[in-house]
């Protein structure tokens, strides 16, 4: 196997929606016994997107601006979309409003949000 490079990895992952790259940290951290800081997660996609935001829009955010009647339902995608714990989830609907998934592709984004919705949510993509 060819050795990738440390632009050619982040090239890869900045294609990866926040669901994938959640699941790529947790197999790295199983597979070597590590475990991920949450900073050095969120750190490149912090500084790519400066240079997107000149180019058309590609990335969304998903906003939870209300948790509507069903409120257990909506933590219970919410975990489903983002990997959060129980606390963590009823902590993001509760302080709504909140972004639940950020820098997403348009489907991705519409499909979260649809979720959301399904459940008694009210959704905001931007």
């Amino acid at each position: 196997m060819a050795k990738l490079s440390q632009e050619d990895l982040l090239a890869q992952f900045e294609e990866m929606t926040l669901i994938e790259l959640s699941e790529f940290v947790k197999a790295f951290e199983d597979k070597f016994d590590v475990t991920a800081a949450a900073a050095v997660a969120a750190a490149p996609a912090a500084t790519a997107a400066p240079a997107e935001a000149a180019a058309e829009q590609d990335e969304f955010d998903v906003i939870l601006t209300g948790a509507g009647d069903k409120k257990i339902q909506v933590i219970k995608v919410v975990r489903e979309l983002t990997s959060l714990g129980l606390k963590e989830a009823k902590d993001l609907v509760d302080g709504a409003p909140k972004p639940v998934l950020e820098k997403v592709a348009k489907d991705a984004a519409e499909k979260a949000a649809e979720s959301l919705k399904g459940a008694g949510a009210s959704v905001e993509v931007k």
